[in-house]
C-alpha cells in the first residue's frame, strides 16, 4: 500500500480535501500512467466519506432525482431496469455528466442484466440462458454477447450482472431457465463464451451466484446447499474455477445461500482465500440484491446491521446492493471496521472503472442508437433459436408437408403466447414476441386452414375450454399442441409464474390441467405433435410413450414461434441437444447423467413398473426419460475410423461423421470420459469435450477433440488435486447415453 504523508492523513481523517497542491498532481486523470499508478494516487484523494460510497449501489432514477440519490457525490454503481431504452440513454448522458461534476469526478459503474439480451425495453430479446446452453455453441454466445454489448454501450450501461453459473441439478428450482444446463464443463465453455463477447467489447462481465447456489434445498430458492468439500471443489466450483480462468470477468456476484450451513457472503474462506487466494480472480465482488442485510434478516448469524456489513467486508464483498454498508463509515470512525479493509474494496472497485476507461471519456463512446433492436440483432436471435429447439421423438410425422394437409389446430396455452422468462424487459400483460401461432401463420400457405383454440390456461385445474380444443383437433388433419411453463421479470409483476425466479414447483407435473388436454386431444384420434415452451424439464412420460413428435424450446426469445414454425415445416433441421435431463416423476429427481455409480447402478437392476413391481425404484425406472446430449433432426449422422491417442499434456479423440440424410445438418460430437478406478467416487460419465459441425447431406467430416490432462484431476481425499495414474474410458458418441466409440487408454 502507498504510504500516505502525515498531512493527507491528517486530511482524510476529518473528511476534508486535499491541498491546492496536492490538486495539481492529480496522477488518476493521466491515462498514459498505469491502472495502478492512478487507482493510488486517486485513493490518497478520497475522504472516508467518498470511499464508503464507492462501495454501494443505487437505482439511477430520473436526472431531477440526483442530488437526492446521490448527495452531491460519486457512488460505486447504479442499475437501471426500469425504462425504455431511449429514456435509459438521456439517464446516463445525464448521470456521466452529473458525476463528472462531483469533488474528484469518479464516474459511476452503471449496471444492468444482461442474460438475454439488455434489460431495457425495447432491447433485442435474445433466447434465455437454458436455451443458449442447449444450442452447444459457444461461438454462437460469444457473437450475441458482443452484439449485446453494442447495445448496452449505446444506452451508456457498461456491466451486465450475468451470466449465471448455478449447476441445474435440483429441477423444482425456479431459476433453472437461468442456467446453462446441468453440467459443469458446458456451463464454463459457455460462460467463458459469454464473458469474452461482452467483455472484449468494452462491457464488464458478472458471472454469479458465488457460490452452489443452485442446488438449494428442496428446491426453494436460497435454502441451503448441502453438499461437502468434494462436491465443493469438483463441482460447483469448477464453472467458475474455469471462467475466472480463461475469461477474466471484472466482477463476482456473492449468493444469497448457505453452503453446508455457512453463509457464502459472510465467509471469508469463499470469498477470499478460495475465490481470491485458489482461483486468482482479480475484479470487484458484488453482494446479490440485499445478501449482506440477509446475514441478520435470513441466516440469523449476526444481530445486527452493522455486524452484517462488518462481516461481509472482512470476508471478500466489496460492493452491497442494500443498506448494510452505509454503516461503514461510522465503524470505521470509531474503529470498529479496519480502514484497510474499506481501502482494499475501493481499490478493486476504481480498478475496474479505470479498467474500463470510464475515467477516460467512455461514456461518450459513439454506439449509435439504431444498433439497439436492429436487423442483425434480430436476425441473430432466431439464429440462437434454431439452434437451441431440441427435437426429442418424432415417428416420421416432421417435417410437415403443407401439400398434404389442408388444417391444423394449434392449441395450448402457450401456442399463442411467446414466453421470454425472467430477466427479460417484457411485462405479463404485453406482447413482444413472436408466438408459435403467429409463426405458423407466418409460414403456412392460405390453403392450409389453422384452427387455433387455447384448451386452458398454463396454471389452473380448469377444464372449460377443452371443448373448443378438441373441436379444433377433430376437423384439423394434424394437432399441434403447445404446453409447458410461463416465467417473467421478478421486477415486472409476474402473475401466476410456474418458473423463474422465486416460483418454485414442489411437483414436474405439467402445471394445471395441461396433462388431461393432451388426452383429450389424443383421443380424437389425429396426429398429435407436443411443443414444450419451459423453462426447466417437466415429467412428461405420457408424452413419450402417445405424441407422434416431441420439440422441446427453452425460451427462445423474440423470434422463438418463427423458429417453432421453421423446424415444424421442415426449414430449419434441429440441431439442439438436452443441456438437462428429463426425470420421468417429481420423485425421479435428480436425475442428471453424471451420477455416481454407487447412486443408480445396482447390477443388472433398472427398476421395476406398475405391472411388474422390482426393486430401485418399485414402479419406474431410476434412470433419466431424455438424458443429458440427447437430441436428433431430420438427418442422420454415422461414426466412423474412430482412435484416441494420448500426447503431450492432453488426449486427443479424431472421428469421421457422415451425414446419411438427404438434408444439410448439424451434429453435435460429444466426448465423455470414465475413471473406472479412483481413490474417490467419480461421475459415471462426464462431458470433457464437444464439437457441433455442420455437414451437407452425404458429405463426410473428420472431428478432433482434445481433453488436457488437467481435465482428468480432481480432488481427493485429503483435499489435494491430483491426477491418479490409470487407466480412463474415452467415449465419443450423439449423446451420454448414445456412444458411438469407446476406448480405453492408460495414464
Amino acid at each position: 500500500m502507498k504510504a500516505y504523508s502525515r498531512l493527507t492523513l491528517l486530511l482524510l481523517a476529518f473528511g476534508l480535501p486535499l491541498t491546492a497542491s496536492a490538486k495539481a498532481k492529480e496522477k488518476y486523470k493521466d491515462p498514459n500512467l498505469s491502472v495502478e499508478e492512478r487507482v493510488e494516487d486517486l485513493l490518497s484523494r478520497m475522504t472516508l466519506h467518498e470511499k464508503v460510497v464507492q462501495l454501494q449501489n443505487h437505482q439511477v432514477g430520473e436526472p431531477t432525482e440526483f442530488d437526492g440519490r446521490f448527495e452531491g457525490h460519486s457512488i460505486g454503481t447504479v442499475h437501471d431496469m426500469d425504462h425504455k431504452a431511449s429514456d435509459c440513454r438521456e439517464i446516463m448522458k445525464g448521470l456521466d455528466s452529473y458525476m463528472g461534476q462531483t469533488r474528484l469526478g469518479i464516474p459511476a459503474l452503471t449496471c444492468v442484466e444482461g442474460i438475454q439480451g439488455i434489460l431495457q425495453d425495447s432491447c433485442t430479446i435474445f433466447p434465455h440462458a437454458l436455451a443458449q446452453g442447449s444450442t452447444f455453441n459457444p461461438e454462437l454466445i460469444r457473437r450475441m454477447t458482443a452484439a449485446c454489448a453494442d447495445e448496452a454501450k449505446a444506452l451508456g450501461l457498461r456491466q451486465v450482472l450475468s451470466p449465471v453459473l448455478d449447476i441445474a441439478r435440483e429441477l423444482r428450482w425456479g431459476r433453472v431457465e437461468e442456467t446453462y444446463g446441468e453440467d459443469p464443463f458446458l456451463i464454463s465453455e459457455m460462460g467463458t463464451a459469454f464473458v469474452d463477447g461482452y467483455q472484449k467489447n468494452g462491457v464488464a462481465c458478472m458471472p454469479k451466484h458465488f457460490v452452489a447456489h443452485g442446488t438449494p434445498t428442496g428446491g426453494l430458492n436460497c435454502a441451503n446447499v448441502c453438499g461437502g468439500e468434494r462436491e465443493l471443489y469438483n463441482l460447483y466450483l469448477y464453472p467458475f474455477a474455469k471462467v475466472i480462468k480463461n475469461a477474466s470477468p471484472l466482477a463476482i456476484m456473492s449468493c444469497y445461500s448457505a453452503y453446508d450451513g455457512v453463509p457464502v457472503s459472510g465467509s471469508r474462506r469463499y470469498m477470499t482465500d478460495i475465490l481470491r487466494g485458489e482461483l486468482g480472480f482479480d475484479g470487484y465482488v458484488y453482494s446479490d440484491w440485499g445478501s449482506v442485510d440477509r446475514l441478520k434478516t435470513f441466516h440469523h448469524a449476526v444481530a445486527t446491521s452493522e455486524e452484517a456489513a462488518a462481516q461481509s467486508l472482512h470476508a471478500g464483498i466489496d460492493l452491497d446492493v442494500d443498506d448494510a454498508y452505509r454503516t461503514l463509515e461510522k465503524q470505521a470512525e470509531e474503529g470498529t471496521v479496519d480502514i484497510e479493509l474499506i481501502d482494499n474494496a475501493v481499490r478493486r472497485m476504481l480498478r475496474v472503472k479505470f479498467l474500463l476507461g470510464l475515467f477516460d471519456g467512455a461514456y461518450g463512446e459513439s454506439v449509435p442508437f439504431d444498433r439497439i433492436h436492429c436487423g442483425d440483432h434480430i436476425a441473430l436471435a432466431k439464429e440462437i433459436a434454431d439452434e437451441s429447439a431440441i427435437l426429442l421423438e418424432n415417428n416420421g410425422i416432421l417435417p410437415l408437408d403443407p401439400s398434404h394437409i389442408s388444417s391444423i389446430a394449434v392449441v395450448g396455452p402457450n401456442a399463442d403466447f411467446a414466453v421470454m422468462g425472467d430477466y427479460s424487459w417484457v411485462r405479463p400483460d404485453r406482447k413482444e414476441g413472436v408466438s408459435l401461432l403467429d409463426g405458423l401463420k407466418n409460414r403456412l400457405p392460405k390453403s392450409v386452414k389453422i384452427n387455433y383454440a387455447e384448451g386452458c390456461d398454463w396454471w389452473s385445474a380448469d377444464t372449460t375450454a377443452f371443448a373448443k380444443a378438441v373441436e379444433a383437433a377433430s376437423k384439423s388433419d394434424v394437432v399441434v399442441a403447445a404446453v409447458g411453463t410461463r416465467s417473467t421479470f421478478l421486477g415486472r409483476g409476474p402473475k401466476r409464474s410456474t418458473a423463474g425466479e422465486a416460483f418454485d414447483l414442489s411437483s414436474l407435473e405439467l402445471p394445471g390441467s395441461q396433462l388431461e388436454l393432451l388426452k383429450a386431444l389424443k383421443a380424437t384420434g389425429k396426429p398429435l405433435i407436443v411443443v414444450l415452451i419451459s423453462g426447466k424439464p417437466l415429467a412428461l412420460p405420457w408424452v413419450k410413450e402417445n405424441a407422434d413428435a416431441f420439440l422441446v424450446q427453452w425460451y427462445a426469445g423474440e423470434q422463438q414461434g418463427n423458429t417453432l414454425a421453421d423446424i415444424l415445416l421442415g426449414d430449419v433441421n434441429p440441431s439442439g441437444r438436452l443441456n438437462v435431463s428429463f426425470p420421468r416423476s417429481t420423485g425421479n429427481t435428480p436425475c442428471y447423467y453424471n451420477y455416481y455409480p454407487t447412486d443408480r447402478e445396482y447390477g443388472n437392476d433398472h427398476g421395476g413398473t406398475p405391472e411388474d413391481p422390482a426393486l430401485h425404484y418399485v414402479f419406474e425406472s431410476p434412470y433419466a426419460l431424455w438424458p443429458f446430449g440427447s437430441g436428433m433432426g431430420y438427418s442422420d449422422f454415422e461414426y466412423s475410423n474412430a482412435s484416441v491417442t494420448v500426447g503431450e499434456g492432453c488426449v486427443t479423440a479424431t472421428v469421421d461423421v457422415t451425414n446419411k440424410g438427404d438434408r444439410d445438418g448439424n451434429e453435435v460430437v460429444q466426448l465423455y470420459v470414465s475413471d473406472p478406478v479412483s481413490t474417490i467416487l467419480t461421475p459415471v460419465r462426464q462431458l470433457k469435450a464437444f464439437d457441433k459441425v455442420e455437414i451437407g447431406a452425404g458429405k463426410t467430416r473428420t472431428v478432433t477433440l482434445s481433453v488436457p490432462f488437467e481435465e482428468l484431476e480432481f480432488h481427493n481425499a485429503e483435499g489435494r488435486k491430483v491426477l491418479e495414474p490409470g487407466e480412463f474410458i474415452i467415449s465419443l458418441g450423439h449423446s451420454s447415453d448414445d456412444i458411438r466409440h469407446t476406448e480405453t487408454i492408460t495414464l
